[in-house]
Formats: C-alpha cells, sequence, structure tokens
C-alpha cells in the first residue's frame, strides 16, 4: 500500500464554502458545502463574518471526512480572491471580511486610477486600482477609520485567516497575493510603493509562499474540529479564478476558461505575468511557471434574475425557461436593440465602478422577447470585449472552455459562441475550484506528477461552434457596444453626482384590501 490519494479541495467562496473529496483519477468521492450571508449593512458594504466563514470551512470538511471511507492525504485551499481582514497581535479580527464585492473604496480607487501611478501599480502588481482590491481599501481604512487602521497587526484575506486557525501559521500563496495590488508579480514580492500608498509595512503582511506550499498541519484543536488526525497536511492553494482553469483543464498558454454563474469571468493560462498596455487585464499567479490573464465581469446570470424580476414578475421566482423561451423569439442582434448590463457597475475591461446599466436603440417595434435577449447578448458582449483585451495582452486564444450555471441553457451557449467568433468548449461537471484546489495538492503532495494531467482527466460533453450569420452580426455590432461605454462616462457620473439629491425609489405599493 502506498500513500492515501485522496486529497479534500476546499473551495471558500463568496456564499458558500463547498469541500470536495477526490482521488488521483479525478474521481468524485465526497462533497458537502455550508452557506452564509454576504451583509450589505450600508450602500456599497459587502462584508463577512470570518469566523462564521471558518466554521463552514470546518463543518464542511468535517462533513466529508465522515462520509468517506479512504484515509484522507492532506487538505488543499481555493478561495475568493481580493477579501481584506483586519487582525490584532493574537490573530483576532478587528473588522469583518471585507469581501471583492464591496465597493466603499471606490473614491480611492478613483482617485489613484487617475494619476500616472495608478497604471504603473496595474501593470507591476497584475491587479487593476478598482475598488474590489485590497489596496484601494486600505487606503479607505487609512482615511475614513485611522484609530482602527493603526490597531490592526495583520492585514490578512479570508483564507490566510483560516489558515491561520487551522496550522497556527501565517502565511500568503502567490495567487492570492497576486489579486491584492501590494505584490510585485515580475519579483514575486511585495511592492514598496504600493505598501507606502496603503499606509502599511511588510511586517503587517503574510509570509509569501508558492502555491504548492506544504504546511507543518493540523493542529490539535483543528484535528478535533475537522474529525481529521492532527498533523494532516494543509497544502496553502490558490485563487479561485486561476483554480477554475486548472478545474476545467485549461492548462496549457492559449487555453481560455470562461465562466458565467451570478458574475462572469474569462481567462487564459500563460507561462509568464504581463498585463496589456492599457490596462484591461489583470494578471494572477498558479504557479510558478502558469499564470491567468484575464477580466472579470460583475453581471453574468444576475441579468437574467434581473429580468426576470422587472420584466416578466408574473412568471414568477426561478422562470429561467420561460425567459429564454421569450428571448428565443427575438431575432439575432435584437432588432438592433443593446443593452449595456452594468446593473452591478462593472470590472472588466474598464475596472470603473462608475456605470450603470442601459438600454440604447429602443423603438415601438421591440416588445419583451427584444428586451431579455439584448440582456444576454450584452453580458456575451462584454466577455467579447474582455477577451479582446486578453488579445491586445499578446495573448494567443487557442481554445475556450465554458462552464457555469448558464451553460445549461441551448440558447446562452450559441449566443456566447456566437459573441465570441470561436467553438466553446463545455466540459462535464467538474467543481471548477475546488477540484483544481485538489490536483495543485495532489501535485504539492508528489501524488501526481503534474497539474497537467487535469487536461486528461476533464471530458468535453459539448462543443458549441459558432453560427457565421450569427457570429458575423455580433461581430458589426461590438464596436458599438463598446463605444456606448466611453459615450455614457459622462452621464454615469452626473448620475452619481445626482444621486444624493434624488428621491429614494418608492416602497412597495401595498395590495388591495
Amino acid at each position: 500500500m502506498g500513500d492515501p490519494a485522496v486529497v479534500v479541495g476546499v473551495d471558500i467562496g463568496t456564499t458558500s464554502t463547498k469541500a470536495v473529496a477526490y482521488d488521483t483519477g479525478g474521481r468524485q468521492l465526497a462533497t458537502h458545502s455550508i452557506g452564509y450571508p454576504l451583509e450589505e449593512p450600508h450602500p456599497g458594504y459587502a462584508e463577512q463574518d470570518p469566523v462564521r466563514i471558518y466554521d463552514a470551512v470546518v463543518g464542511s470538511i468535517r462533513a466529508v471526512v465522515e462520509e468517506l471511507r479512504e484515509p484522507i492525504a492532506g487538505l488543499s485551499f481555493s478561495t475568493a480572491m481580493h477579501s481584506l481582514i483586519g487582525l490584532d497581535a493574537g490573530g483576532t479580527p478587528l473588522t469583518p471580511s471585507v469581501t471583492w464585492a464591496d465597493s466603499r473604496a471606490s473614491a480611492q480607487a478613483e482617485r489613484l486610477r487617475a494619476v500616472p501611478a495608478g497604471l504603473a501599480l496595474h501593470r507591476r502588481t497584475g491587479t487593476p486600482v478598482h475598488p474590489m482590491a485590497p489596496l484601494p481599501k486600505l487606503v479607505w481604512f487609512a482615511e475614513q477609520q485611522p484609530k482602527l487602521h493603526e490597531r490592526v497587526a495583520h492585514w490578512v484575506g479570508i483564507k490566510e485567516y483560516v489558515l491561520l486557525r487551522l496550522a497556527e501559521t501565517l502565511v500568503i500563496d502567490h495567487s492570492v497575493a497576486s489579486a491584492t495590488g501590494l505584490m510585485d508579480i515580475y519579483r514575486l514580492a511585495w511592492d514598496a510603493e504600493a505598501l507606502g500608498i496603503a499606509g502599511i509595512t511588510e511586517e503587517q503582511l503574510p509570509q509569501l509562499v508558492p502555491t504548492t506550499h506544504v504546511l507543518p498541519g493540523l493542529t490539535a484543536e483543528a484535528a478535533v474540529a475537522t474529525g481529521l488526525p492532527a498533523g494532516t497536511p494543509i497544502v496553502v492553494g490558490a485563487g479561485d479564478g486561476p483554480l477554475a482553469n486548472l478545474g476545467l483543464g485549461a492548462v496549457h498558454p492559449g487555453e481560455v476558461a470562461c465562466s458565467i454563474g451570478t458574475s462572469g469571468a474569462m481567462r487564459v493560462m500563460v507561462e509568464r505575468p504581463g498585463v496589456d498596455p492599457l490596462g484591461g487585464v489583470f494578471c494572477y499567479a498558479l504557479t510558478e511557471q502558469r499564470w491567468v490573464v484575464g477580466g472579470a465581469i460583475n453581471n453574468g446570470g444576475i441579468v437574467l434574475q434581473w429580468a426576470n424580476e422587472a420584466l416578466a414578475p408574473e412568471l414568477g421566482e426561478h422562470a429561467e425557461e420561460e425567459l429564454l423561451d421569450l428571448a428565443a423569439r427575438a431575432p439575432v442582434g435584437s432588432g438592433g436593440l443593446i443593452m449595456l448590463p452594468y446593473l452591478l457597475s462593472e470590472r472588466a475591461p474598464h475596472w470603473s465602478a462608475l456605470p450603470r446599466g442601459a438600454y440604447v436603440g429602443l423603438t415601438h417595434g421591440h416588445g419583451r422577447p427584444h428586451l431579455v435577449r439584448a440582456a444576454l447578448e450584452g453580458v456575451c458582449q462584454q466577455l467579447a470585449l474582455v477577451l479582446a483585451s486578453v488579445r491586445a495582452a499578446g495573448n494567443e486564444v487557442r481554445e475556450i472552455r465554458a462552464s457555469g450555471g448558464f451553460a445549461r441553457s441551448p440558447l446562452w451557449r450559441q449566443i456566447l459562441a456566437d459573441a465570441l467568433g470561436m467553438p466553446v468548449r463545455f466540459p462535464a461537471g467538474h467543481e471548477g475550484s475546488s477540484f483544481g484546489a485538489a490536483l495543485l495538492g495532489m501535485q504539492a503532495l508528489g501524488l501526481i506528477d503534474s497539474i497537467e494531467v487535469a487536461a486528461d482527466l476533464v471530458r468535453i460533453e459539448e462543443t458549441v461552434h459558432p453560427d457565421p450569420t450569427s457570429a458575423a452580426t455580433y461581430a458589426a455590432l461590438l464596436p458599438l457596444f463598446s463605444e456606448l461605454y466611453d459615450a455614457l462616462v459622462p452621464t454615469f457620473a452626473s448620475l452619481r453626482r445626482l444621486a444624493p439629491s434624488l428621491p429614494p425609489e418608492p416602497p412597495p405599493t401595498a395590495p388591495p384590501q
């Protein structure tokens, strides 16, 4: 008997933590997830209780351990990127976990973006200067809560906090660090200028380690909480975006992973770090030989949910199929109707918190089918802009693999292939980031030769080819879609300036007695 060949990939997500056990053949043996809320106590805030997330992590691991008969070789972690928590010297949180969705630092980010140092920081750190990132959040804390800022002994993300409690070691992997705006991606070291802007020192940050770094193991207390033996190896792991590429088998240069869940993303695997001259993409680490270049969009499936609530409330909740049937009645291009789907502002490729959603081109001839279809097309056109930025960064795009809730819809699959103008391959259901974390853990623990086995372990279920006529229509509309953003920026700015003086949204009308 050799070493046990089961690794649990633990994915600390925005709304839940999922633990999934895999063997070295890529088979899923057990899974469990525990959810938690995203609190929004004030407009623009999006934060969580780190202790509650730690409890979800150990609870989900324990449930998997109880279900498994096989011994576990180790744990390996994935995490939502960009979170920020202030700890005291004893490791107790002084702040909530401020998530990627938090936009309180919009003014700080815009101020920094407006000066040449902003784009230089983006190119050097790989992270866009955007309110999602820890760098502008740290500036916000320094300016808005200076006494708290001074009391913080260590600034960490949610995975670093969890690992500190599991193994009593304060480390951050190169992948998560590359999404902070604080690490020089070419030197794999903290960036002195970024730290100066943030008003912190290197000693306040965790120690930088590779994503394959193996911690000493579970403490006795953590072993009791998880049901695992004390000393069980822990692989630090990486960010969920790069690990999603790995989990989809998009591990070679030129292979793009596209996902549309509530939000969306487009990432290509590359061998060396780099950002395009205009700063349209991010660059995050997976390993020292593998990086992902791409962009995330705020508005994916949430746009369909909005269409349900705003355009077809009588269909009830979860009316996706009926909405998609409606959209299918409208022609490709929605009869010249364009929707900018910026309902939750936007990230790539403009990286600004300013934009709002907009319909442009409305005529008397447009009905609900056009409005719904234009919303789906807007999401896919936004991803096409991200893909153009990926190419502008000098990256070859040879293959696209896609996953996420949208993939259940044949119509949405086809619109995506047509908008991107390339075949899109859909792998059979893998858990993306948790599978990527498990594979990275297996390599770190010497259970597999290389993470490149992912390409062989992921089975393609369907390939959707673009329709040439539809693809030509979307290609003709894309420049208009792109120009609209620039044309409306002054309007977006004016709307934000006016917002405090406008009457609030009216309360829902009371039903008749």
